[in-house]
């Protein structure tokens, strides 16, 4: 490295305590949170009309409601099928060409698909009994991709221009943006399942908060446009280390970080998709239904999305208080802990959901805090498994491979481990313990991160 860039790395570092030169620390904290924000309410929204109209809208001709249902989680599972295609393709230019530039195309590419999902005619509009589908079936696969690409340079973007030592108090913030983005999405829904008749919610009043992210789009790309290159990124220009093919390098010569950071995620998503996707449909679910489908908790659909932001909103507080006990801790220490919390969680399922509504919400509560403390430290632990010339492809195909075999599959899974079960959550509580336990043993198999290398570390 020349004498210069020497200089530039160095003043990239930043000293304890103090952010890295070029992006001040308050644009750096609004503009990683807020993009993640964008994303996942754009994710949420879907999962939430998933539950309560897309299975009638876009499936009037299944067989019974069930089936329905099956089929949109089905096409639900499609974008975390594409995600790992997202962050191979982002990843790709994420690590040739900056962290900044990309953001902005992943940003743009789910927003857009967001938004023409809200425009989709109904599947009883004549000549789209078949496109209708189809076109949702495109969408969420680009929805996917936009995350697949989010997730890892939001991450990036916060860890890399943080001072020494707070990587995982930096890295919280891009995190943040999944109980505020749930919590959006929900309460938009609530407003207007409120303030429509069910007739006029389903006919047109679930288009608006699919057309509305044209909005929170803008406003993300406004701030993501101002910010500078990371520093991590601008010393492998200097060092001219860019990687031709990232994802051909990092399987190369990384492919058990991959493999460890794809089991440390498994527990988390699993965990995640359970809490929202599961619940709300187990906890409006009737009682003793007369159609053949698997028997609920019979809530009111707006009583029990309160009861999940309630529980989100321990969410969002314990994804902050995740950062300075993995700083204190270590990542390791501190993850083996909650995983073991999650594995005993999973048997809390039969004796909440049946102890009425303090219950109820207490298992909410429970899973959303361990959730946070799961969900908060995976921004600086998955990028610290990586070199900074292939961070954005291996962090992003470690998260998105997890994401096929946890989040794609889980709600499939719990929905038809639920029926089997004759409306007992019990083989989901056991499913769930038994995806923390593959995720214990992977921590147990992985070397603490938070003293590694993290500006300089470029491989070769």
């Amino acid at each position: 490295m020349s004498t210069s860039a020497s200089s530039t790395a160095g003043t990239a570092s930043g000293g304890q305590g103090e952010p890295p030169a070029g992006n001040p620390r308050g644009r750096v904290v609004v503009a990683s949170l807020i993009g993640t924000s964008i994303e996942f309410y754009d994710f949420y929204i879907y999962a939430t009309a998933a539950s309560l109209v897309f299975p009638a809208l876009f499936f009037p001709n299944a067989q019974d409601p069930t089936t329905q249902l099956l089929s949109s989680f089905a096409v639900f599972g499609v974008a975390f099928f594409a995600r790992p295609l997202g962050s191979v393709l982002f990843g790709h230019f994420g690590d040739r060409i900056g962290r900044k530039t990309t953001l902005v195309a992943s940003l743009l590419t789910m927003g857009i698909a967001t938004i023409l999902i809200g425009l989709i005619p109904a599947a009883s509009t004549p000549g789209w009994a078949f496109a209708a589908p189809a076109v949702l079936v495109l969408c969420r696969f680009a929805q996917g991709l936009g995350l697949g690409g989010e997730w890892s340079g939001a991450a990036l973007l916060a860890t890399e221009n943080a001072p020494q030592g707070r990587r995982a108090v930096y890295g919280t913030f891009p995190q943040l943006g999944a109980p505020i983005g749930f919590i959006l999405a929900n309460t938009v829904f609530i407003a207007l399942s409120t303030a429509l008749t069910p007739e006029q919610f389903s006919d047109w009043g679930w288009r608006i908060p699919f057309l509305a992210s044209a909005i929170l789009v803008i406003v993300g790309l406004w701030v993501r446009l101002s910010l500078l290159e990371t520093p991590a990124f601008r010393r492998v220009l200097e060092a001219e280390a860019v990687t031709k093919v990232p994802v051909a390098r990092v399987f190369r010569t990384s492919w058990k970080q991959i493999v460890s950071g794809t089991f440390i995620m498994l527990a988390t998503y699993v965990l995640f998709y359970l809490m929202t996707t599961f619940t709300l449909n187990y906890g409006v679910a009737p009682t003793a239904p007369a159609d053949g489908a698997p028997a609920g908790l019979g809530y009111a659909k707006i009583d029990f999305l309160w009861m999940l932001i309630i529980g989100v909103v321990f969410f969002g507080v314990f994804t902050l208080v995740s950062g300075p006990l993995a700083e204190r801790f270590g990542r390791r220490k501190h993850l083996i802990w909650v995983t073991v919390a999650i594995i005993l969680f999973g048997g809390t399922f039969v004796p909440l959901f049946a102890a009425g509504d303090l219950g109820v919400q207490t298992l909410l509560i429970l899973g959303f805090t361990l959730m946070g403390l799961t969900f908060g430290p995976m921004a600086a632990v998955l990028p610290e498994l990586f070199p900074s010339n292939v961070r954005y492809t291996g962090s992003g195909v470690a998260y998105n491979l997890s994401s096929v075999l946890g989040a794609a599959v889980a709600p499939f899974i719990a929905v038809w481990l639920w029926a089997q079960a004759d409306g007992s959550p019990v083989l989901v509580g056991i499913y769930l313990s038994a995806m923390a336990v593959i995720t214990l043993v992977a921590l147990l198999m992985t070397h603490e991160t938070r003293d590694v290398e993290y500006d300089t570390n470029v491989s070769a």
